[in-house]
């Protein structure tokens, strides 16, 4: 069982993560919408394809870009399509 943990709430926890890169992505129904409000900021990798990022905010603290998720990506890379994955302070205890 994974689970991602920032300002002491659970973020995502789930027992089917994917690990891409070191990362655990956490399918998106075990995500905790709660915490999340979808950012402007996006990326790209050349073999995932364009990420689009979370904010995360727990008790008025606002962790900013702090999540982010491949809607569509890259034929390489659909084994993470529509799950989330987390940096910026955010711990995955696997």
């Amino acid at each position: 069982m994974a689970k991602a943990v920032w300002n002491g709430a659970v973020l995502a926890e789930s027992d089917n993560t994917v690990m891409v890169e070191g990362n655990h992505y956490f399918p998106r129904d075990t995500v905790n919408e709660e915490y999340f409000t979808e950012a402007r900021a996006t990326s790209r990798c050349p073999w995932k394809g364009k990420a689009n990022y979370f904010d995360v905010t727990v008790d008025g603290d606002v962790n900013t870009g702090a999540a982010w998720i491949y809607h569509e990506p890259k034929a390489a890379a659909t084994d993470i399509k529509d799950h989330v994955a987390f940096w910026r302070g955010v711990r995955v205890e696997a």
